[in-house]
């Protein structure tokens, strides 16, 4: 089971668990403000835009080629930005960070 932190642009700490699943739905189904999820996860809309946090982005590793194009449309992108639709729930991913972009 990984613990996930979500901050959102409010500062609101939302902390959510699961085994498995994408990153986006779980934020989805905890109504997570700032993560819209629209394309339904296949990585052509950027509505689920996060930043890791720093200190955690060993957990979730570095986008995809298909990915960093997407984030490029984003002015807000960082080198930490990743589309949680794109972020698979493991073990590995207890206690990461994301700090909702939107």
């Amino acid at each position: 089971m990984a613990k996930i932190t979500f901050i959102t642009k409010d500062q609101e700490e939302i902390i959510v668990e699961a085994t498995s699943g994408s990153v986006m739905e779980l934020a989805v189904k905890n109504n997570v403000t700032g993560i819209d999820g629209d394309c339904g996860g296949v990585c052509s809309c950027a509505t689920c835009h996060v930043q890791v946090d720093p200190s955690h982005v060993s957990k979730t590793g570095e986008a995809s080629e298909i990915e960093q194009d997407m984030l490029e449309l984003d002015d807000d992108a960082n080198e930490y930005s990743r589309l949680c639709c794109q972020l698979q729930i493991t073990d590995a991913m207890d206690g990461v960070v994301l700090n909702v972009v939107k």
